[in-house]
């Protein structure tokens, strides 16, 4: 870049002003964007100076030098000993003002020459001749207006709520509050576990009644969604680790039961055995009398059925494998992991073939059928399988591309959660988990289980008439978003079942605040409308899921222009150019691009210019014109230094 296009001694003055007396901040920030300074490392610095003042936090060399180093970014900027530097480079904080206006002229004249090379980039890009002469005049017109906005990831530009875990039962909420802080996780993921755990405790066991003959079982599915090292293990460990100390007094209560039906078995058999020799033996006058009494013993040695260990928790199992233990279990398991590799295996990564049966009916509790090998087939009339995973952002965009996963409806019933990455900020030494916490969560989830664990036919929870209403104006609510073109419309596969993903929860908070006897009282309407608040975070989080894998056009198009951006380097085009460019089955006429191209000028990675009036009559009016935001193509390392100090900011 030429020397006359930046003045490094008017950066370093507006900077070392700001630290010297950071009173001025506010005045220079109207004038300057970190955008409008030449050197990386001073764009950096502005934006941590702009988050910092922000945030009512101390603007001087100490404290802007110690924020940088807890953040790991202050060798990035020159260390503390350039803070000084900049300092002694300012020769009058009463001019601050002045340096700043020459940094601002500077950036408007490096702009032009941006503007410069983008229109020479057009020109040569085989653009009609007509489209380049009005984008450049459109470019001249923007010269002197604002630098552009900060980028928003596309697919994350909605601002996700936080867990609301106020609204769970006080000792699943403080266990859900102590995971956290010990973990320093987002509560998202104890949160979204912790319900994980609750429909492993009742699901199977029981359904709620909401009116004639809708009955929603009381179990989920959950997928956490963050990137490596996020501690999701540990959370898993603390969240589930009650439930493997349930099931193992299931096994002790167990063991006795299956002693005396297994002997039981053996006695009836020999009966049996006995019974078939002597009418094999006996005579013709007397072998009818035999015979039946043989068949009557054998049909007693079959009638006596000896009970499986309990098993409440699977891990990466198969769908035929997980069939199995439904069966085995009468109807009742969990797939709790702290990785998403179970998608990959039901999606076929051992048979070759996708099989999501066992899940779509063991989530809806629709009558299965197994088979088994010692047996004829049999039948679970009504399964509830548990789903509890924490997964990798790639695995969110892989799964939506698996066959069937969309089409026949397993996404659709997932609740999705995808909490802010706390990676870079978290705290050292946390507060371990307070034992009482911890032991009152393992002692309540445990009763829960056990006392859920006799039941063969759900336990059916009505709705208070309160509660049914409550119900109903979830409903209302619900259904114009589900309208083509309605804030739902692109997820009306997931849409359809909110309202009864809401009772659900309803169903496990009233459970868990009434551990005993929950099933002899009606949830109340207060429960639902806890319930409610839970099913606008999952909405929320649902959202930007989808979006994330591509389940809006709109979105999905985007990324395929951006995409082409990317690929080609291009700062500048017409939507001619570029539809010639991406044409394809899912952007098949010009208009097609219309709301991917909102998409990226929303997120800030586009701006539209204005044509200019039209001075002769006929000919092809203009294609519209658009300049790339040059953060696209900034390199890495700069790139990350920016973001850097604004997410430390």
């Amino acid at each position: 870049m030429s020397r006359t296009t930046h003045d490094l001694a008017a950066e370093q003055a507006v900077i070392g002003a700001v630290l010297l007396a950071s009173d001025v901040l506010g005045d220079l920030a109207v004038t300057l964007a970190p955008g409008d300074f030449h050197r990386p490392d001073h764009a950096a610095l502005w934006e941590t100076l702009l988050g910092l003042h922000a945030a009512g936090r101390p603007i001087d060399a100490v404290a802007v030098a110690a924020h940088l180093a807890e953040a790991g970014d202050l060798a990035k900027v020159g260390g503390a000993a350039y803070l000084h530097t900049l300092m002694r480079a300012v020769p009058s904080v009463a001019n601050a003002g002045h340096y700043a206006a020459i940094v601002a002229d500077h950036a408007r004249r490096r702009h032009v020459v941006d503007l410069g090379a983008q229109l020479a980039d057009l020109a040569t890009s085989g653009a009609d001749v007509t489209d380049v002469v009005a984008a450049g005049r459109a470019m001249l017109d923007t010269a002197t207006a604002g630098g552009w906005p900060t980028l928003i990831p596309i697919g994350t530009g909605r601002h996700l709520p936080a867990f609301p875990a106020e609204v769970l039962p006080d000792w699943v909420a403080e266990m859900v509050y102590a995971v956290a802080e010990f973990t320093q996780t987002p509560l998202d993921l104890p949160g979204s576990i912790a319900l994980a755990a609750l429909s492993t405790a009742a699901g199977g066991r029981a359904e709620v009644e909401v009116r004639g003959s809708w009955r929603e079982p009381t179990n989920l599915f959950t997928v956490v969604v963050l990137p490596p090292g996020s501690r999701k293990s540990a959370v898993f460990s603390a969240m589930t680790g009650p439930l493997l100390g349930a099931e193992r007094a299931l096994v002790e209560r167990t063991k006795p039961v299956i002693v005396e039906a297994e002997l039981a078995a053996r006695v009836a058999g020999k009966a049996a055995d006995r019974a078939a020799n002597a009418a094999a033996n006996a005579d013709v006058s007397g072998r009818d009398t035999l015979l039946a009494e043989a068949t009557a013993a054998a049909m007693q040695a079959d009638a006596v059925t000896v009970p499986v260990l309990p098993q409440l928790v699977a891990d990466d199992v198969t769908s035929e494998a997980a069939a199995s233990l439904l069966a085995a279990q009468g109807g009742r398991l969990a797939v709790l992991s702290p990785e998403g590799g179970i998608f990959a295996t039901i999606a076929g990564r051992y048979s070759g073939t996708p099989n999501l049966e066992v899940f779509l009916k063991g989530h809806a509790g629709d009558m299965m059928r197994i088979g088994r090998q010692s047996r004829d087939a049999e039948h679970v009339e009504k399964p509830a399988l548990t789903l509890g995973l924490a997964v990798q952002p790639d695995v969110l965009r892989d799964i939506a591309g698996m066959p069937g996963f969309r089409g026949l409806g397993l996404l659709a019933r997932i609740l999705f959660s995808l909490p802010e990455n706390t990676v870079g900020r978290r705290k050292v030494g946390a507060d371990p988990i307070p034992a009482d916490v911890a032991t009152t969560y393992a002692e309540n989830l445990t009763a829960l289980v056990l006392s859920l664990a006799e039941w063969t036919d759900p336990a059916v929870l009505p709705l208070t008439a309160e509660a049914n209403q409550r119900v109903l104006d979830i409903e209302r609510t619900v259904e114009p978003r589900l309208a083509p073109g309605g804030a739902w419309g692109h997820i009306v596969d997931w849409g359809s079942k909110y309202t009864g993903a809401v009772v659900r929860l309803a169903g496990l908070i009233h459970l868990a605040e009434h551990l005993r006897d929950g099933w002899g009282k009606p949830i109340s309407a207060d429960t639902i409308d806890r319930a409610a608040l839970l099913g606008d975070y999952f909405a929320a989080h649902a959202l930007a899921a989808f979006d994330d894998m591509g389940a809006d056009p709109a979105t999905r198009n985007a990324r395929t222009v951006l995409a082409w951006i990317e690929r080609t380097g291009s700062t500048a085009f017409t939507k001619r150019e570029l539809f010639r460019a991406v044409k394809t089955a899912q952007l098949a006429t010009v208009a097609d691009l219309d709301s991917a191209l909102d998409v990226l000028d929303a997120h800030g990675y586009l701006r539209l210019l204005e044509p200019p009036a039209r001075t002769a009559k006929g000919g092809r009016p203009p294609s519209p014109s658009y300049l790339v935001h040059p953060e696209v193509h900034r390199p890495a390392a700069t790139v990350h230094a920016i973001d850097a100090a604004r997410r430390t900011a």
